[in-house]
């Protein structure tokens, strides 16, 4: 054992070392040393906590603990393709999640059984277990509605493959199996019961194959005030203010079958153009629920590494709103939709011209600089060491600058395209930023778009009225020439044509990204 002096530096250590790693993951080529401080950080924490004076632990089980969740992450590490990161970054949030919930639940039981020692301040413990199992919940839950829609199981209407019904089919049983649980140890009171049909309701909800019906706001605002409401009858009743039932842990697994309600009904109707924007709030929720956590258990360093998480995640989710030019609210309780249902999509499209591989290779032998715009397309068709090749290829033949614009919300998460083209061994200084883009348009001989259609639509400039007037995109359509690589003329997220690809200065490769960047490679070769 440490002594709590020795435990404290420690912790102060690891606090220094979550800040400078986050400071090095602002940027790629600092990013992975940035990391590596933030374990090492992480590690020094856990390793003194497991020695602090201050918990008492069954070493057996910290063992096996350790030894499942190792396993876990060398498999996932090793298994988990990088086009696969933002469902794994997302159900990663909501373990996060769940830890708190199992945590606060624990505290509070210990509580309850025991009592309260002098150094326990039953408010503060009280109001924190409460916000841990709250948010908690809302995260673990939200994180799995959104760990599914980006595997494509939840809210779609085609066929699935077995390991998406069972996952599905297995968690709706789950919820509905750990509801009859809690009923059942509160010996069939009020709010063990009312526990159950929530999680009832939300195991339907997860079933559903459209992700928006009737009455849905309406569930989020009343889950929303119930839990306030429960979580409020929770704290009077742990302060021994207000009785409300004889076994007080029933209110608490009540707070958390709401909050799963609302955790499902909130990320359940974003569609995937969000999906930035959800997964940057739920990494927050998971540390906003972990420094609640730490409040409970009275964990200094828990405290910290939540309050950096919760309020980084914050911020990030803010960019990400301001990228799309929507507020937070938008994303949570709207649905982004057309409003434009009297357009005559083939009057739009009346003039669009296809091309071919061949004649893209012609127009990038003449070209002198190149651009690049990757979209969820590009990791749908992992065609990400295509297009490196392709790069690779125009600057060794043909001696042409080959430059990557990469809008902040294009993909499924935060950096998602930043970190596919990471993985093809792209050049950092290739990668640009919108606004750096957009500067430097004029002197774009060809702009090659692949599988993105929303952030280049360019009505986001010219239509007041449209459902993304005044989002910042790349303006693509200021190059001399643009090559649109899709497999047909469907709409983004919006659900709104995009005039961009009838465009004088523009050209339709239909295809697969994958296919259409070996398809020119090929046809390069042979310039």
């Amino acid at each position: 054992m440490l002594s709590q002096g020795i435990v404290n530096i420690i912790y102060v250590i690891a606090a220094v070392l979550f800040i400078v790693g986050l400071k090095g993951m602002a940027h790629p080529r600092t990013a992975v040393r940035g990391n590596i401080n933030g374990a090492i950080g992480m590690l020094l924490a856990v390793l003194a906590t497991l020695l602090s004076p201050q918990f008492g632990f069954d070493w057996k089980f910290v063992a096996i603990g350790i030894t499942i969740g190792a396993v876990i992450g060398i498999i996932l590490a090793i298994r988990i393709a990088m086009t696969s990161m933002p469902e794994l970054v997302a159900i990663f949030n909501g373990f996060g999640g769940a830890a708190s919930v199992v945590v606060a639940a624990a505290e509070l039981v210990r509580y309850f059984k025991m009592g309260a020692d002098g150094s326990v301040d039953v408010a503060q413990m009280s109001i924190a277990t409460v916000l841990a199992g709250l948010i908690g919940s809302v995260t673990f839950f939200g994180s799995y509605i959104a760990f599914g829609k980006l595997a494509e199981f939840l809210a779609v209407k085609w066929k699935l493959h077995t390991w998406q019904k069972l996952v599905k089919g297995g968690a709706a049983l789950v919820f509905i199996a750990l509801g009859a649980y809690i009923a059942y140890s509160y010996d069939f009171s009020v709010y063990s019961i009312l526990s159950l049909v929530f999680l009832i309701i939300t195991a339907v909800i997860t079933y559903a194959k459209k992700a928006v019906f009737p009455g849905m706001q309406a569930i989020k605002m009343i889950s929303a005030v119930a839990t306030v409401a429960v979580g409020v009858m929770l704290v009077l009743q742990v302060m021994g203010i207000q009785s409300f039932t004889e076994q007080p842990m029933d209110l608490f697994w009540l707070l958390v079958a709401i909050s799963a309600l609302l955790g499902v009904t909130l990320t359940f109707s974003i569609g995937g153009a969000d999906m930035p924007v959800v997964i940057a709030l739920l990494n927050s929720y998971s540390g906003i629920a972990a420094a609640m956590t730490g409040f409970v258990i009275n964990n200094t360093v828990l405290i910290i590494a939540g309050s950096l998480v919760g309020a980084s995640g914050i911020i990030l989710t803010n960019l990400m709103c301001v990228a799309m030019n929507r507020s937070l609210t938008n994303v949570l309780f709207g649905a982004m939709g057309s409003t434009q249902q009297d357009v005559d999509v083939d009057e739009v499209y009346k003039k669009v011209k296809s091309t071919s591989g061949d004649e893209i290779a012609m127009m990038l032998e003449m070209a002198q600089k190149v651009l690049i715009v990757p979209g969820y397309g590009m990791a749908v068709s992992q065609a990400q060491h295509a297009v490196r090749d392709l790069a690779n290829l125009i600057e060794s033949k043909f001696g042409a600058e080959v430059v990557y614009g990469v809008h902040p919300v294009a993909g499924r998460m935060p950096g998602h395209m930043n970190v596919l083209l990471a993985e093809a061994n792209v050049p950092y200084d290739k990668l640009l930023e919108m606004d750096t883009v957009n500067s430097m348009m004029d002197s774009i001989d060809v702009a090659v778009v692949i599988g993105a259609n929303d952030v280049v639509n360019p009505v986001a400039r010219t239509d007041p009225d449209s459902p993304i007037a005044g989002m910042p995109i790349i303006d693509v359509d200021k190059a001399r020439t643009v090559i649109v690589i899709k497999r047909s003329l469907s709409p983004g997220f919006a659900g709104i044509p995009n005039p961009l690809f009838a465009m004088d200065n523009a050209l339709m490769f239909f295809n697969d990204g994958k296919k259409a960047f070996v398809e020119i490679i090929e046809a390069v070769k042979d310039v």
